[in-house]
């Protein structure tokens, strides 16, 4: 049975919603748990939820805030993130699951945990809804500056993971920029386009954002700041067209009628936008396994981060 380390204290709803979450997880997927945070506030949450399981509790003083910069979350030892990678390093727990700090979670894993030996940066891989099976966008906010190189290495970690995970035959591998044209782009997009011509990957060239959603592309490349911005204008574009939807199913009887008519197949279309509904983003490149669930999960994202697949 998997063991699974959640840190309790990461995320903008933690304790609370994420021991919530646990307790999901737990139920429907049968995997082990550990919670790690400040045993006697993960207690208390816990005493909250009558039958809940006996998790084992591994006690760790220290939080890391969502606004702390990676470099002093780096020097807090005892801090629930911390905590975890340990617990993975010495082999006590297979994987790590946090809500929290994105960057420090990236600068505490590559301390505590260290890179693939043929990974220069390790990255944060999402999978986005498509008409196809998804899209795997890799680097969605670890690396800002990249080199051509890194772009690269994202593009065949990102092949393995769409092929692999994603049971995608062959994937299309594309890099993210203003144009299809080779002349589009920049130095950056340029080179790493050259150079994945020639690395043992389908690629493809040149993608448009449009490109992410219409089935073109299985694996869209781009840096960290790129990629974050895309998957931040994702969010925000599901979550005004809910609500655009919804002041329109409310706006006379007719319009309502028609809401209760169709209201089965707007959830099913809902959740294949709600990124509640994919739980976390993967650390790649890391020597372990780490998952990134969004900083506002709610109880729901939870399962979805721990489960063993997208």
């Amino acid at each position: 049975m998997p063991k699974i380390a959640i840190d309790a204290m990461g995320g903008d709803h933690a304790p609370g919603v994420v021991i919530e979450g646990a307790l999901l997880a737990a139920r429907e997927l049968g995997v082990e748990i550990v919670l790690v945070g400040q045993q006697e506030v993960v207690e208390q949450e816990l005493a909250k939820h009558s039958g809940a399981p006996n998790f084992q509790i591994v006690a760790a003083p220290q939080a890391v805030p969502m606004h702390e910069s990676p470099s002093v979350a780096l020097r807090k030892k005892d801090s629930s993130m911390r905590v975890g990678f340990e617990l993975m390093k010495r082999g006590e727990a297979d994987a790590l699951v946090s809500a929290g700090n994105s960057g420090a979670m990236m600068a505490i894993g590559m301390f505590v945990m260290g890179r693939l030996s043929q990974v220069a940066r390790p990255a944060i891989l999402v999978v986005v809804p498509s008409l196809g099976k998804g899209t795997v966008i890799v680097d969605a906010g670890a690396n800002v500056d990249c080199k051509p190189l890194h772009l690269v290495q994202f593009g065949l970690m990102g092949s393995i993971y769409a092929e692999k995970i994603l049971g995608v035959t062959n994937p299309r591998v594309g890099v993210l920029s203003n144009g299809e044209e080779d002349s589009k782009g920049t130095e950056l997009t340029r080179a790493a386009n050259q150079q994945l011509a020639a690395a043992p990957v389908n690629h493809i060239g040149y993608v448009e954002g449009r490109d992410i959603f219409n089935g073109k592309v299985d694996v869209v490349v781009c840096d960290g700041f790129t990629g974050n911005v895309a998957l931040k204008t994702m969010e925000g574009v599901a979550s005004f067209a809910g609500e655009v939807l919804k002041g329109a199913f409310q706006k006379n009887i007719s319009s309502k009628l028609g809401y209760v008519m169709s209201r089965s197949s707007l959830k099913q279309a809902y959740r294949r936008l709600d990124y509640a509904e994919y739980g976390g983003a993967p650390l790649i490149g890391f020597d372990g396994v780490a998952i990134i669930a969004h900083g506002g999960s709610k109880p729901p994202s939870v399962p979805q981060a721990v489960r063993p697949r997208r």
